[in-house]
Formats: C-alpha cells, structure tokens, sequence
C-alpha cells in the first residue's frame, strides 16, 4: 500500500502541473476583453482540462507493479528414483503367519514401485525393542524377537532419509506392517514423529496392522496421523493372506488408477 500511494503520487504529479497551467491559461483568456477573447483557444483549454482530468483519475489505486507474494508454497520436483522403507515387527506377538503376511505384502509394494520408476532402492528394517537396518536376507529369514518399541524403528527411518536420501532428489515411501502392538507410552511417540518430522518428508506412508483382534494403541494414535496428512498417510487391517491383495489396493488406488 506504501508504495502504490508512492507510486500514485509520482505519476500524478506531472499531470496536475499540466491540468494547473491549462486551467490558469483558461481563466486568462476568460479575463481578457470580449474583442480580444480568443473562442477557439478557450474551447481548446477547456478540452485538454477535460482530458487531464479523466487521466488523473485513471491512475490505479493498485497495479500489479504493487503486488508482493510472501507465501511460499511448495513444488514438486519430478524425480524418476525411489526408495522404500520396510519396515517389520517382529516381536514376540508376531507370529510366522504374521510376518509371511508383511513380506507378501512388501513384494508386492516392491513390483508397484518398479513399475512407476526407473530406479527403486529397497531399505529393510526389522524391529523389536531396537531398530536395525538389515539385508534382504535378514529381513525375510531371520528369526530374531523381543519386546516391542515400534518409535526406535521411525527414528531409524528418520536418521536414514537425513544421510543418504534428500528429500528433493529422492520419492520416499515408508510400508510398516505390525500386529499393533506396542510399549506403553511408546505410540504417542510414534505419532509425534510421524506427524512432526517424517510425513513432510514422505510422498505416502502405508500402515498395514495384521491382526484379526480389536485395535490397539498404536492403531489409535495413527489415526491422529491420518487426520494431518490424508492424502499420503493410510492404514488398513489385514486378518488373513487373502486380505493382501485387496488392501493394497485400497491403499494405492489412486496411483493403480493412472497405471
């Protein structure tokens, strides 16, 4: 606003010289004797007087000259490389079903992603009480259990994505499948995470909770996650190996729709 009032000055300033000096040259010729009064020179000065006029009042108030944008509003960059979280529990309350289950459904999450990109990077991590990034082996055949804390897995994540794969070069998705059951305490810290650190970072993050039971703590505090980040945050419950394939496709649907 200051600078288009600045603006309306400067550029009404010579005009209103002008209309002033055609107006004083009016009121001159209007004074002289009738015998010497020049009519054509009045009818002149009382047209430019008209169109000085309509020029000073068709200075905008505001122009695009004076708009300034402060809101920043993020782009996407296109990029053909990928990578994916996987993210396990294996706990003691994961069962060999259970777990047959998640790496079913983490296949299938692979062969979607390379399908859509050139170049697709698989990162394994299993979990208990700790977080480990493990080979490709390891996460499908190993045979370690525990306790579980489901926020040392995310911090894992977290701490990955910061050293190897920046946000601008990289399409992030995370895939975690668990029975839902986690440490007291621990999934109001997973929801803190998720909502103020990974989910800006992430194009979609995919929770699959295994389990035919009622839903526990873990599934309630994400729910809070959904609410935040609709469009790139989902969960679905699978009961049984049938529910795989029908559930992933809830869960990408948009994307299987532009394939």
């Amino acid at each position: 606003m200051r600078e288009a009032y600045a603006r309306r000055i400067a550029m009404r300033a010579p005009i209103k010289r002008a209309l002033r000096e055609a107006i004083d040259a009016l009121e001159a010729e209007e004074r002289k004797d009738p015998v010497l009064r020049n009519p054509a020179r009045i009818v002149e000065l009382k047209a430019e007087i008209e169109r000085l006029e309509k020029r000073i009042a068709g200075v905008p108030f505001i122009d695009t000259y004076d708009l300034r944008y402060h809101q920043l509003s993020a782009q996407p960059q296109p990029s053909n490389q990928a990578v994916m979280f996987c993210v396990m529990d294996v706990s003691g309350s994961m069962t060999q079903n259970h777990k047959d289950i998640a790496k079913r459904f983490f296949l299938l999450l692979y062969l979607f992603l390379e399908k859509h990109y050139e170049k697709v990077e698989l990162v394994f991590v299993r979990h208990h009480t700790a977080a480990r990034e493990v080979s490709e082996e390891e996460f499908f055949y190993s045979r370690e259990t525990g306790g579980t804390i489901v926020s040392s897995a995310l911090n894992l994540v977290n701490k990955i994505i910061e050293k190897r794969y920046p946000v601008g070069q990289w399409n992030l998705y995370v895939a975690q499948a668990s029975d839902g059951d986690n440490w007291d305490d621990d999934s109001n810290i997973c929801r803190d995470l998720l909502i103020k650190q990974l989910m800006p970072q992430l194009q979609y993050y995919a929770y699959v909770e295994i389990t035919p039971h009622d839903h526990q703590s873990l599934w309630h505090e994400y729910e809070s996650v959904v609410k935040e980040f609709p469009e790139r945050f989902a969960m679905r419950q699978i009961v049984e190996a049938g529910d795989i394939y029908p559930v992933f496709r809830e869960l990408f649907k948009r994307r299987l729709s532009q394939s």
